[in-house]
């Protein structure tokens, strides 16, 4: 049972070995390797200033219904932050 078990890990090792080996081949490509870096920066950049924006997005319109509903202390803060963001934008 134990060598049974050896055997198997050392076929998944050599199997394990084999994929990693093929895939850096297909990355030793200098022009395919940076041509996948750029664009998966690319794509990072822009999922984060999507992400980013919707986000403020979403935090402002929470805090315009939070003055709204006119809270002593928390209402003139929010609508102060509000003020501000809005005369930046």
């Amino acid at each position: 049972m134990k060598e049974h078990l050896i055997n198997k890990i050392q076929k998944l090792s050599e199997q394990m070995g084999k994929y990693n080996l093929a895939e850096n081949m297909l990355l030793l490509n200098s022009r395919r390797y940076l041509l996948i870096n750029f664009w998966s920066g690319l794509s990072r950049g822009v999922g984060t200033i999507l992400g980013a924006t919707i986000l403020g997005a979403i935090i402002i319109m929470i805090l315009q219904k939070l003055v709204v509903l006119n809270l002593p202390l928390v209402g003139d803060f929010i609508a102060g932050l509000v003020r501000i963001v809005l005369e930046h934008l």
